[in-house]
């Protein structure tokens, strides 16, 4: 396995409304719905090879710099992406 958590990119799967993150040939992905100009992350999943190896907290910081980088705000619908908001401050300003 060469391929590190920091090489890989999340990117934003719009047809199947999932931000997704491609690591050692499985795929981590968040769900997510839009209301209005937010973003609601509505469950996580990373494959269990890959749980534990810090690919969750990954795959969300991503998709919350997508999710910035397009201006929108964001909305927890499942309990990592809560619990990563209150863990990174540096986040706060999405949740406003």
């Amino acid at each position: 396995m060469s391929e590190t958590i920091t090489e890989a990119i999340v990117r934003d799967n719009k047809a199947l409304n999932r931000f997704e993150l491609d690591a050692h040939g499985e795929i981590a992905f968040a769900n997510y719905r839009r209301a209005g100009g937010r973003v609601v992350i509505t469950h996580t999943e990373t494959p269990p090879p890959l749980r534990g190896r810090g690919i969750a907290s990954r795959l969300v910081r991503g998709a919350l710099d997508l999710i910035r980088a397009e201006g929108a705000k964001v909305s927890a619908g499942c309990g990592f992406v809560a619990d990563y908001l209150d863990a990174h401050p540096e986040y706060a300003d999405l949740t406003a």
